[in-house]
């Protein structure tokens, strides 16, 4: 059995939706205003972001992205330092990995473990 289904409350829905879109491929499918997205991705994701005025997730929840190499994290960091996100070079822990704050009001991490 495989999760393939999360739903997000954020802050700001297309902040959140756009950034997903632009960073990790997401598509979207649907949508209601600027209150609620559907995502999807071609590994079977479905992503929903819902609005609300106030979003409190656990200092260390997060979402995350594993990419298929240390030099796919890189360019994703890279990418997202150039646009102005505040994120610090990838290092080595539980894989070669970076946070970041993301739109909306969640964290998400960016991975590989292709050096393991």
């Amino acid at each position: 059995m495989k999760l393939n289904h999360l739903n997000l409350t954020v802050t700001d829905v297309n902040a959140a939706r756009e950034f997903l879109e632009k960073y990790f491929d997401l598509k979207t499918k649907n949508t209601r205003g600027d209150s609620f997205a559907l995502l999807i991705d071609d590994e079977g994701l479905v992503l929903t972001l819902m609005k609300d005025k106030q979003v409190s997730y656990p200092k260390t929840f997060h979402i995350g992205f594993i990419q298929q190499s240390e030099d796919k994290v890189n360019k994703i960091n890279q990418r997202l330092l150039d646009d102005g996100f505040d994120v610090i070079p990838p290092q080595r822990a539980h894989g070669w990995t970076f946070y970041v704050k993301a739109p909306g009001g969640f964290t998400v991490e960016v991975l590989s473990f292709e050096n393991l």
